[in-house]
């Protein structure tokens, strides 16, 4: 059975929520984000910088969302959640579900830690501003490109789980301006989805 090792509020909902739409079997290995939980010499074995997610499938060990999120498709939901590659969506569906790791995650993991991670006397108010910035500018396509649209490349995909959970997150953040009512509403229909909820809510 896949098994997802799993810290609340981090890259690793977004395997839960794809299990979880895709209608698979699984298991979750909940752990505290806490030094001792992920750089334990445990979890070290299964990545060497303590972070998660990362999948079990048998004897495949494999980290990184999106690689996580490929693997499963191929090897357990071929043609789930995704375009056929000769589908005119296709190249959109490839854009978008890099954009996120590519373009949106960056500046959000820096506001991350000048906000939450980093103790007060350690934080840099020029860094953070200069973050936000960056974020906004990341977001910007993405809300035209959600103009008429419910998803990302129409029906609900493999992109949507990537982008859609950073969406999330930065809206969380309070890092979406009113201005870019597409992300708003397409944060609002993830949120509604019942895998989402499911995800999102596993503490």
């Amino acid at each position: 059975m896949l098994k997802v090792h799993f810290v609340a509020n981090t890259r690793a909902g977004r395997i839960v929520w794809l299990l979880e739409e895709l209608g698979l079997d699984y298991e979750v290995n909940i752990m505290p984000f806490t030094k001792e939980g992920l750089k334990s010499e445990e979890h070290r074995s299964r990545h060497a910088l303590g972070r998660v997610p990362v999948l079990e499938d048998g004897d495949v060990s494999i980290f990184e969302s999106g690689a996580i999120i490929e693997y499963i498709l191929a090897r357990h939901k071929d043609g789930g959640l995704k375009p056929d590659v000769n589908a005119p969506e296709f190249p959109n569906y490839l854009q978008w579900f890099h954009y996120c790791e590519g373009m949106v995650m960056p500046p959000m993991n820096q506001i991350v830690v000048q906000t939450i991670l980093l103790p007060p006397d350690r934080r840099d108010e020029n860094v953070l501003l200069q973050a936000q910035k960056l974020l906004s500018k990341s977001l910007a396509p993405v809300n035209k490109a959600l103009i008429g649209k419910d998803y990302l490349v129409g029906d609900f995909s493999a992109a949507d789980v990537m982008l859609g959970h950073s969406c999330f997150m930065a809206n969380r953040l309070g890092c979406v301006g009113e201005e870019m009512e597409n992300i708003k509403a397409y944060v609002a229909k993830i949120q509604a989805r019942p895998a989402f909820i499911k995800a999102i809510e596993m503490e």
